[in-house]
């Protein structure tokens, strides 16, 4: 087997399709404490970072909105995001409860652990997971 030298070097950003992009945005600034980056009113899009990962979320305009099923659809199964400790998973997971967004599941083990993760879905119903893996793995 060769051995390749990677031409990339991690992410600049990803950029999400939403039905409901203001609150999408909100979800982001004011759940999860992100920055608003900027605006491009054209497009439309909003731009958000935690100061290392941007995420581009951008208006889709369908007649009729599809929600993805993650066993039938090509496309993004769900976006992972690090937390820095089990305390702050819950802090999350009770900060998305009293929000009232849905969740898929509350904070378990992965697997047999020791990392925890749990899932819910953004306002436009985007999958999004909250893992901690402890340093030692």
């Amino acid at each position: 087997m060769s051995e390749l030298t990677p031409i990339t070097k991690g992410f600049h950003h990803i950029g999400l399709t939403v039905s409901k992009l203001e609150e999408s945005a909100d979800f982001f600034t004011n759940i999860l404490g992100w920055s608003e980056v900027r605006r491009d009113s054209i497009y439309p899009a909003i731009f958000v970072s935690d100061g290392i990962l941007m995420v581009t979320l951008w208006k889709a305009k369908p007649v009729h909105p599809v929600k993805f099923d993650k066993n039938s659809n090509v496309g993004l199964h769900h976006l992972a995001l690090s937390v820095d400790s089990f305390d702050a998973l819950d802090a999350v997971y009770e900060k998305i409860v009293n929000h009232g967004f849905e969740i898929e599941f509350s904070p378990e083990l992965l697997r047999d652990g020791p990392a925890k993760h749990m899932m819910c879905y953004e306002p436009s119903g985007i999958r999004i997971e909250f893992i901690h893996v402890p340093k030692s793995i």
